[in-house]
Parts: C-alpha cells; sequence; structure tokens
C-alpha cells in the first residue's frame, strides 16, 4: 500500500451556519457539495482546498465538545499553508479574528501562527519555503 495524498479532513461543527460563513466567506473555500441529510438531522458541506484535497464540515444535533487545551491526544490542528504568514495574521485581525503572535519554527526557519475556528479548533497558518527564504 502506498498512500499518494490527504483525501479530506472532516470537522463537527456546533452551529453550522456560523462555521459556513467563516470556512466559506472568510477562509474563501470553494463549495464543492452542500447536503441535507434528513435522517441524522445533519449538513454536509464539502469544500475544496487549494491542493485538491477537501475540507468535510459536518453538524449533529447537540455534538459534545472537544477538548484542545490543555494539549490532548488525537489530532492536534488543521494547518493551512500560506505565501505570507504575517500577511494573513493582519488580513485574519482586520475580519475581527483573533490570531497568536507570528513564531518561527526552530527546525525549518519558516514563520506560522495560530488561530481558531468558532468552535475553538486550532487552525495553524504555516509559510510555504519561498517567502519563508526572503526572510
Amino acid at each position: 500500500m502506498r498512500l499518494h495524498a490527504i483525501h479530506h479532513v472532516a470537522i463537527i461543527c456546533s452551529d453550522y451556519q456560523v462555521s459556513r460563513a467563516f470556512y466559506v466567506d472568510l477562509l474563501g473555500l470553494r463549495v464543492v457539495a452542500e447536503n441535507y441529510r434528513a435522517d441524522r438531522q445533519s449538513y454536509k458541506l464539502d469544500l475544496a482546498l487549494p491542493n485538491g484535497g477537501q475540507l468535510e464540515l459536518f453538524s449533529f444535533p447537540s455534538p459534545p465538545p472537544r477538548t484542545s487545551r490543555p494539549e490532548a491526544c488525537g489530532l492536534r490542528h488543521l494547518s493551512f499553508a500560506v505565501e505570507d504568514v504575517a500577511f494573513a495574521k493582519r488580513w485574519l485581525e482586520g475580519q475581527g479574528v483573533q490570531v497568536e503572535p507570528v513564531r518561527v519554527d526552530e527546525y525549518t526557519q519558516r514563520r506560522f501562527t495560530f488561530f481558531a475556528d468558532p468552535d475553538g479548533l486550532p487552525l495553524e497558518l504555516y509559510e510555504q519555503a519561498e517567502q519563508a527564504a526572503r526572510g
């Protein structure tokens, strides 16, 4: 067996409309498909990622909260590559999103920062190598 790529990442949200607006309107992910599954009282929203992968956004009635702090076992965060972390940070803050200070990865020397989706899921912005080399 040989893995080729991540096909999709699935996220369960507490408020479908708020999370849909965050990922589609704010982050600019393109809607591939949107379906309401009446038997599950659940939306399933397929969003295209720039590299060909997808993000699946689900809603379910009263999902339990997931612990993200203190850090727990399991998926830690979802990371998006950007050209310029400092620019992306300023842009998000201009949209009212709280963003952590920019840090530098001690191993790759690339800049990165974290922010959260409407349910507190940690999201990372990680600078592509081209920008990091320019400083």
